[in-house]
């Protein structure tokens, strides 16, 4: 028995290594389909891929070489709806492209002219047979088989005749296949929009609104305060918040500021040491409020087309009442104390990780009923706390289950541990996950960095890209003043369809804990109201930037596609070039869209070079010239394949634009820089060659 078939067939992608679970993609997402195939010999190949929707509709797509020599065949294609799409290639010899490349050296050298001829003949009339095509079309291909079979026209004639546009077109679409071969079938799971594009917000609830009294004492904020944050925050142009744990706290080893070990009265401690008297992790903390409370949170976030997000953060305070009533889901120790948690030399006293060994049916019963509980609560999304520290069965189990009966329900991981076990993660099922993004910060690793998502691991790995977190507040952040902020969010709001921010980082909040990578001061062990407004009002603030932004998000389609990232060249090292496309046949709206980020990612100077572009990679002819406009200032420039440009890491360190085809009709742009510097405020210079 031979596997490879008559027309060999390998690799179809999209597919996850190993192939044990299906590969992914969401709403929207324009997903490359391929396959490496080919044949003996110099005979002509068709591929094509056999694709069935969800809703069972099948559908043949021609598949195209993507370049000479590699064997390897794709076509792309938008997947619009959830569920699972099936799909099968099918390669097979294609007579009449044989045919057709050999009539045309044969008889272009006078060699076997009337057996070609009569080969070519016998082609056409076999399809014009084919009872399954239109009767026109029937007609067309009879006539042009009697045409190759008449001597009386001349060679160069039939020859024409027989690879006519017309006779050649209804060929590529139905082609004269023989000797096929059909890969196995695979399946792609399309989900909702959201497990692949959004625009993510944290913050702590507790903290908005909150009040501090002479004597020290505090009153917490609330879910009604905090309501109060969202529209700000849907004004940012944010449509996911994520809100830390919100259950009750426990007393027992409580954290205090900075992470130390005695907790002050007035002391709120870490919401990650979950569970009290008051209850646990179907509770919420009740200086927050209610459940009611919360749901009224929800659904006035839901007004302002924000999902709520909640944390899942499987872990247990001494005081929960997991620890009374189910002791044997921890780890006791031969002194029979229970094991805190701890990450050597690091120690998390005020919490207890849970033994998933431990009775694991008992775990995984409570744990569903969690998920189940806030999903009724109109929680469709949920960041889950360090995911690497429990089993992968539990989550291959867990997001199976839960997104069998709610396939909306999205699961981010807080994976910031090895490659193998963060790829694994997403690949049992995670749809979205933390990734190193926040340690690459030099042009060369930003390339390889956003390369490797955009191609290795896309088709089951969708990276959130955060600037910040409560626990990571980078050297480049620390010192790198405003211009490191500006920088980060404009790669992370350009380079994939999903990106979050912590609150406080548009107030560039860059001062760290000694000895540590995370902020002084920290909001995990303390309230921290901040005064957004003043420091608007003082400007001082990276709010309406990171407003624009996501408005550039939103009316740009190619931004909100993970594999269409291509880089380009700068003479300067600290000059990252990238673009992003999405065809017209690919938009809903059915125009093609170019966006180009060049940055400057040394926030301590200004860098003048010279950016070496392919338009090709955007849509355009090579060597063409093109307009731009720089979609943060308004300024439009004329750009080629090279481009002078300046950026200045102190007023404008990025530049975000738009690239378009020149209007036929629009008179040359030779604009001057003084009428440039009237049109845009932030007196971005406007040049005919550069910027």
């Amino acid at each position: 028995m031979t596997r490879a078939g008559r027309i060999p067939v390998f690799s179809p992608t999209p597919a996850q290594p190993g192939e044990l679970w299906p590969a992914k993609a969401f709403v929207g997402e324009l997903v490359p389909f391929a396959a490496t195939a080919f044949r003996e010999g110099h005979d002509r190949i068709g591929v094509e891929l056999l694709l069935q929707a969800p809703s069972g509709t099948l559908s043949r797509h021609s598949m195209s070489l993507l370049a000479p020599g590699t064997d390897r065949w794709q076509v792309e294609l938008v997947l619009d709806a959830p569920g699972a799409w099936n799909y099968r290639v099918r390669a097979f010899a294609d007579d009449y492209a044989t045919w057709r490349h050999n009539a045309a050296v044969k008889v272009g050298a006078g060699v076997d002219v009337e057996l070609m001829f009569a080969a070519g003949s016998e082609l056409l009339g076999r399809a014009a047979a084919d009872a399954t095509r239109p009767a026109s079309e029937r007609r067309t291909l009879s006539t042009a088989a009697l045409a190759l079979a008449d001597t009386s026209i001349g060679a160069a004639e039939r020859l024409a005749l027989g690879t006519a546009g017309v006779v050649a077109a209804l060929l590529a679409a139905t082609p004269l296949a023989s000797l096929e071969s059909i890969a196995e079938t695979r399946t792609v799971r399309v989900e909702r929009s959201r497990a692949g594009v959004g625009s993510w917000y944290e913050f702590f609830p507790r903290s908005e609104g909150a009040v501090r009294h002479a004597d020290g004492s505090w009153t917490s904020g609330t879910f009604l305060t905090a309501s109060e944050r969202l529209a700000d925050v849907a004004a940012m142009g944010f449509d996911v918040v994520y809100l830390p744990p919100i259950h009750p706290i426990g007393r027992a080893f409580r954290k205090g500021p900075n992470n130390t070990l005695n907790a002050g009265q007035n002391d709120p401690g870490s919401p990650w040491a979950i569970g009290s008297a008051d209850g646990g992790h179907d509770a919420v903390h009740p200086e927050l409020g209610t459940l009611e409370d919360f749901r009224a949170f929800v659904a006035r976030a839901g007004e302002l087309g924000i999902e709520i997000a909640i944390d899942l953060a499987l872990q247990a305070s001494p005081d929960h009442p997991w620890v009374t009533e189910h002791p044997e889901w921890f780890t006791t120790l031969p002194d029979g104390s229970i094991a805190f948690a701890e990450n050597p030399p690091k120690k998390y006293q005020d919490i207890y990780p849970i033994n998933f060994d431990n009775d694991p049916v008992g775990i995984r019963a409570e744990v569903l009923r969690i998920v189940r509980h806030w999903i009724a609560q109109g929680v469709r999304i949920f960041r889950v706390d360090n995911p690497h520290t429990k089993p992968l069965d539990f989550w291959e189990w867990l997001i199976g289950t839960v997104n069998e009966e709610h396939p909306d329900v999205v699961f981010l991981a807080e994976a910031f541990t090895r490659p193998a076990l963060l790829n694994a993660l997403a690949q049992v099922g995670f749809q979205q996950s933390y990734t190193y993004f926040t340690w690459r910060n030099t042009k060369a690793e930003l390339e390889e960095f956003l390369g490797a998502l955009a191609t290795d691991t896309a088709d089951f790995l969708r990276p959130n890209l955060f600037v910040n977190t409560p626990d990571i507040l980078t050297e480049y952040l620390q010192f790198g003043g405003p211009a490191a902020f500006t920088i980060r969010a404009a790669i992370a709001a350009t380079a994939a369809p999903t990106w979050g921010v912590y609150s406080g980082f548009e107030l560039f909040e860059s001062v760290a804990r000694p000895g540590a990578e995370e902020a002084i001061d920290n909001e995990k062990y303390e309230f921290k109201p901040r005064d957004f407004a003043g420091a608007a009002a003082a400007d001082r603030s990276l709010a309406l930037y990171l407003g624009i932004l996501n408005r550039i998000r939103a009316e740009h389609p190619a931004l909100r596609q993970l594999r269409n990232i291509r880089f380009h060249h700068s003479d300067d090292d600290s000059v990252l070039v990238y673009s992003k496309y999405l065809a017209a046949e690919h938009n809903t709206d059915g125009v093609a869209d170019a966006v180009i980020v060049v940055a400057n990612v040394d926030p301590h100077s200004v860098r003048e070079t010279t950016v070496h572009l392919d338009p090709t990679l955007f849509g355009l002819p090579a060597g063409a010239s093109f307009e731009v406009e720089n979609l943060v200032t308004g300024a439009v420039w004329l750009w080629g394949e090279h481009n002078f440009v300046r950026l200045d890491a102190f007023t404008e360190p990025v530049h975000i634009l738009a690239a378009r085809p020149i209007p036929e009709a629009a008179p040359p742009a030779v604009p001057s820089r003084q009428k440039a510097a009237r049109r845009t405020p932030q007196k971005t210079q406007k040049t005919q060659k550069g910027s």
